[in-house]
């Protein structure tokens, strides 16, 4: 008797911690998954100058890069429904939209050369319907 209720307690703690745990790891990867979107989310709808988006061209090559996203033949990013990070700029004097890799390809140096007190503006943003994380950002250029 005393034998089969220590193995009712000890199967009872067994599933208890495997609940435990489960649940930590499910806490741990919402919260991973909140600071990821939010390190981008926080650019929508707010005006920042060439600088910072220079910054954040480099975050996004860097992510792509450390996720091992795969480029096609002209260099461009291919997205992969994970991890992958698309962005477009706007920009007012060509009225054309660059992607992420010309503008880094070409040099972000360049890049804040020519636009450190432009302001832009993110209008858009785009979410991988498997991971949820974000996958794709669009710029706009609104003002000189």
């Amino acid at each position: 008797m005393k034998r089969t209720i220590i193995i009712f307690i000890i199967l009872i703690l067994c599933v208890l911690i495997s609940f435990l745990y489960a649940y930590n790891t499910y806490v741990a990867q919402a919260r991973e998954l909140g600071n990821y979107n939010k390190s981008y989310e926080d650019y929508y709808n707010k005006e920042i100058y060439g600088l910072e988006l220079a910054t954040i061209i480099n975050k996004v090559t860097d992510n792509n890069a450390k996720n091992n996203v795969q480029k096609d033949e002209n260099g461009n990013y291919i997205e992969n429904d994970d991890t992958s990070i698309k962005m477009d700029i706007y920009i007012i004097d060509t009225e054309e939209a660059y992607n992420v890799e010309k503008i880094y390809s070409l040099g972000t140096e360049r890049f804040v050369q020519n636009f450190n007190t432009a302001k832009f503006k993110c209008t858009k943003i785009e979410y991988h319907e498997k991971s949820k994380k974000v996958k794709y950002l669009y710029f706009e250029q609104t003002s000189n």
